[in-house]
């Protein structure tokens, strides 16, 4: 098995202003336990057992873009918003609309496109699944000082959209042609 360097040797040089290598280190363990749990099919099954509701996790993720938006999306649309492939998000939509979750119906400015609209029974189990969570929430956060909970509702989301927008730098240097999309 091949060595390798430590990880502050691995980041290179610190430039002013980087977080340290131990910042890092705790921030990415953070970080992958967080995407772990939340990509958790045990845990999603918790969630929606205890909203009464049978919905797989890619189907929540796509009922939730479906009805945030207003006039329904189409399905490669869909799949765009929410980083699926469009024939897996095809498949998802299938099974929402066998258990009456979505309705399809064709664009009226454009017959070769479909629409994908979130039925009164998909806005229910969305309803009940959001309150459940939000539930689980507010328990979690329930001992934070509201300092902290501010701190997280305004650091959290430009954390994700540096995640999203932030190119990956080579492993040899950070010359241009080692940049790579992060999302």
């Amino acid at each position: 098995m091949a060595k390798t360097a430590p990880v502050g040797r691995r980041l290179g040089r610190r430039e002013p202003g980087q977080p340290s290598a131990d910042e890092l280190i705790t921030i990415e363990r953070a970080l992958e336990q967080l995407f772990r749990l939340n990509a958790s099919r045990k845990v999603h099954s918790r969630r929606a057992a205890a909203a009464g509701v049978a919905i797989s996790q890619p189907g929540f993720q796509l009922l939730r873009r479906i009805q945030e938006s207003e006039h329904g999306l189409q399905i490669g649309e869909l799949a765009r918003t929410c980083d699926m492939d469009p024939a897996a998000t095809g498949r998802q939509i299938a099974l929402l609309e066998q258990d009456g979750l979505v309705s399809r119906e064709r664009d009226s400015e454009d017959a070769r496109a479909v629409i994908v609209r979130v039925t009164p029974k998909g806005a229910d189990a969305r309803q009940r699944l959001g309150v459940v969570m939000g539930r689980h929430m507010a328990d979690v956060l329930s001992d934070w000082s509201a300092t902290d909970r501010q701190r997280l509702a305004v650091l959290l989301p430009r954390l994700v959209d540096g995640l999203r927008t932030v190119a990956y730098r080579g492993a040899w240097g950070d010359h241009e042609e080692g940049q790579v999309r992060s999302a």
